[in-house]
């Protein structure tokens, strides 16, 4: 993909990096946040219960003031120009289907970050990847992260490190529509834990499928190729729960997926590409075991 053809400039970063960071420590979450880290943790072969804490108090060294857009000037490095233009260009794309819909979007925010830094779901370090935090409407990225993906996924690309943004921002339109609280309230209303699971797949699979329509959205933009799909196809089967806990413990549990499996990954991710239509990433309202 040639994302350098996106739009960018569109605020909303807050570049944190070389702020001293947070080295360790555990993590206080809520919503979405929690289940998304719980995802990460996972896909890292990490505890969940780990990074969540165990109630110890976490080690921290001083944080220096926070140094965004504004106070810094924009920066000009690479990294922060690639998650520039696809957070101006998703948030773009999300304003204009939330307009022709007679709804306001609020734009999400974006902070990258290096090692570790507080947010409003508490303290993110960068072993738990990307993820979005609803209380506080803004994605957390060390884009080291991207050279991990390579490492430990066996691929990457600037498609495949687009689709992960555009999944977190995914989050962020969940939580616009209310979608995200409800998911909380059945959560919390489940009979079982397998049940209040079903729930978070639902969501997972449907920001799978809100990736692939802004995809499609900005595809001829940004010269998205075959070859660049597949990158994105390769990372969703990766991070399929099926994938990641046969490769963690030789074995597959069902019921305790939180994500969706591989082949459920690439589906949605792929109905949300062809069709660039929203209204078709409707997760929620089919039976589970047709997704």
């Amino acid at each position: 993909m040639d994302w350098k053809n996106l739009p960018g400039g569109g605020g909303g970063i807050e570049d944190r990096r070389g702020s001293g960071g947070i080295p360790g420590g555990g993590i206080a979450v809520g919503g979405v946040g929690g289940l998304i880290i719980a995802l990460i943790a996972m896909f890292f072969g990490i505890d969940p219960g780990a990074i969540l804490g165990d109630g110890s108090q976490p080690q921290t060294q001083s944080q220096s003031q926070t140094q965004n857009q504004s106070q810094g000037g924009p920066a000009t490095d690479e990294d922060y120009q690639f998650v520039d233009r696809i957070l101006t260009s998703a948030n773009g794309v999300w304003g204009g289907i939330f307009k022709q819909a007679g709804r306001t979007y609020t734009p999400a925010r974006l902070v990258l970050y290096t090692r570790g830094t507080q947010g409003g779901c508490g303290v993110a370090n960068s072993a738990v990847g990307p993820f979005y935090c609803p209380l506080d409407n803004k994605v957390y990225i060390d884009t080291a992260f991207f050279a991990t993906m390579q490492r430990q996924l066996g691929g990457g690309g600037d498609f495949a490190y687009s689709y992960v943004l555009a999944h977190e921002i995914g989050h962020h339109v969940q939580n616009e529509l209310g979608i995200a609280d409800q998911v909380e309230r059945e959560q919390r209303s489940a009979r079982s834990e397998a049940q209040a699971n079903q729930a978070s797949v639902r969501l997972e699979l449907q920001a799978d499928c809100f990736a692939g329509v802004w995809g499609n959205r900005v595809g001829d933009q940004a010269k998205i190729t075959q070859a660049d799909v597949q990158e994105a196809i390769r990372t969703a089967q990766a991070i399929g729960d099926d994938n990641l806990q046969r490769q963690a413990a030789g074995r597959v549990v069902p019921d305790s997926f939180t994500h969706g499996s591989s082949q459920q990954r690439i589906k949605w991710f792929t109905t949300g590409f062809q069709t660039g239509d929203p209204n078709k990433c409707d997760t929620f309202n089919q039976n589970y075991n047709q997704l």
